[in-house]
């Protein structure tokens, strides 16, 4: 991965690159409403990336539907695609994620998803750009 990508950009730059939405959740923790996000209902085979980096963060392969509204994941594609941060934001506890590139906030993850890790990253669409699996033989 490049310098470029794990600097991030200036509030301007990250206005030009972004769209409103995605800026107003990447940039200033927000959160997009349950069932409207263009991923949560998505089922494509592919990789999911950061909409602000291009960082990979999440494999269709560990997509689920957990109900939420969110596109949910049992993890992300490694260890150290994603950072976690204590959130204390409305009152209530929770653990917030951001890439571990740009910092982007992402969504937040809890302790109620499905095995194998038993964890739900509830991620909104808005910090995702999706690129579809390959398929085919390129000789």
């Amino acid at each position: 991965m490049s310098d470029a990508k794990k600097t991030p950009a200036q509030g301007g730059d990250w206005r030009l690159r972004l769209s409103p939405e995605q800026y107003r959740v990447t940039r200033e923790c927000g959160t997009e409403p349950a069932f409207t996000g263009c991923y949560w209902n998505h089922h494509e085979a592919g990789l999911y990336h950061c909409v602000c980096c291009g960082a990979p963060l999440f494999r269709s392969t560990e997509k689920y539907d957990s109900g939420s509204g969110w596109p949910s994941y049992w993890g992300p594609v490694d260890e150290h695609a994603v950072r976690q941060l204590d959130d204390h934001s409305h009152g209530m506890h929770r653990i917030e994620v951001r890439c571990a590139s740009c910092d982007a906030h992402l969504g937040h993850v809890f302790p109620d998803g499905p095995p194998p890790s038993g964890l739900r990253y509830c991620i909104n669409s808005a910090s995702l750009d999706f690129a579809p699996e390959e398929t085919g033989n390129s000789r």
